[in-house]
């Protein structure tokens, strides 16, 4: 959803897998200079940049697939020997680690803050709409009802010894909508703790933004794409973010065509009724302290109704957000709750 807008500038050939661009910044009558650190690659099913404003040069693609590294083996549900993927399978006596109690912990409160519209436990409903590693299955109304038996993170337990408990053995976990954020937070934890003060991270078009762009002297400047340009991607707000995290969901870009129907079918899974869910609804941009509760409510907005959406998020004080919406009159319409709208960039 969102695009760096530093990073346009260079072409992509510089930008390949693992790659470090390094530009050093001078200004005149300054002894100092300033290194404005590109670290580019793919991960998560994506792709990552890094943009580091500091006074050297940094080498960190080893930490930083480490982070993506262990976040996979815990996490997803493309690696079947994923911690993750063994839990699904029916393995009770696993003892998660800390991330996947983190990201269990956050996605419980969650699911608990949205009534439900969250909920990480929707992984066979996924699967069989067909946006999922597992099998894609024909549905109708009974199939559909079926598979609910095995939805709901009130179903699920974190149990003392750190192992999950299901009440449903099929219960299929998958934490897509969560983990993408979470590993930005883990990646962020490891560049404040290098001292680093100065970044823009985005991992798939999620974002963290510490600092200031020093060598511009202003905030970091990240867009939030126009749902209705579908993959001609534009600018719909230009935003300034700083010490915060922006996660965004929509859509116009994950869906998929039934080759005999032509019927589209959106990833937006309502976890109440079990269908794919079109609404009015075409995007939302959550902003909070950290990028895996941005990414959790940007994706339970999407399930849920516009009230119910302003309603959490005028309750909720360290949210932000900006929905784009078709209104009563078929003409696009934008809700911003009033701390999203001093970040805009006239």
């Amino acid at each position: 959803m969102k695009i760096m807008r530093d990073l346009l500038k260079y072409p992509k050939r510089l930008l390949g897998v693992g790659a470090l661009l390094v530009v050093m910044v001078q200004g005149c009558g300054e002894k100092n200079q300033l290194v404005k650190n590109v670290h580019s690659g793919e991960a998560l099913g994506t792709s990552y940049n890094l943009i580091i404003i500091s006074d050297k040069e940094l080498k960190l693609e080893q930490q930083i697939d480490s982070i993506f590294e262990v976040v996979n083996h815990s996490m997803s549900t493309y690696i079947p020997t994923s911690d993750i993927s063994k839990i699904n399978k029916g393995d009770s006596t696993l003892v998660v680690d800390h991330m996947f109690q983190e990201v269990f912990n956050l996605s419980k409160a969650i699911y608990e803050k949205t009534d439900g519209y969250f909920d990480p436990t929707v992984g066979s409903l996924v699967n069989a709409w067909g946006f999922g590693p597992g099998e894609q299955i024909e549905l109708d109304s009974i199939k559909v009802d079926s598979l609910l038996d095995f939805v709901g993170f009130n179903k699920v337990l974190l149990t003392a010894e750190n192992k999950i408990k299901k009440k449903n053995p099929n219960i299929y976990f998958d934490f897509n909508a969560i983990a993408k954020g979470y590993s930005i937070d883990r990646l962020a934890v490891m560049l404040d703790g290098k001292g680093i003060t100065n970044y823009l991270l985005e991992v798939g078009g999620e974002l963290v933004a510490k600092g200031e762009n020093t060598i511009k002297k202003k905030q970091w400047v990240v867009a939030v794409d126009d749902p209705q340009m579908g993959e001609n991607r534009t600018s719909k707000r230009l935003v300034n973010l700083k010490d915060r995290a922006m996660a965004s969901s929509g859509n116009y870009r994950k869906y998929r065509v039934d080759k005999n129907t032509g019927e589209k079918y959106v990833h937006t899974i309502d976890p109440k009724s079990g269908f794919t869910k079109n609404s009015n609804i075409l995007a939302t941009t959550v902003v909070a302290e950290n990028c895996a509760t941005a990414d959790a409510f940007a994706t339970g907005f999407m399930a849920m109704d516009l009230e119910q959406s302003k309603a959490i998020l005028e309750g909720h004080k360290n949210l932000e957000g900006y929905i784009i919406y078709i209104g009563e009159n078929g003409n696009t319409q934008e809700y911003m709750t009033e701390g999203f709208k001093k970040m805009i960039l006239e």
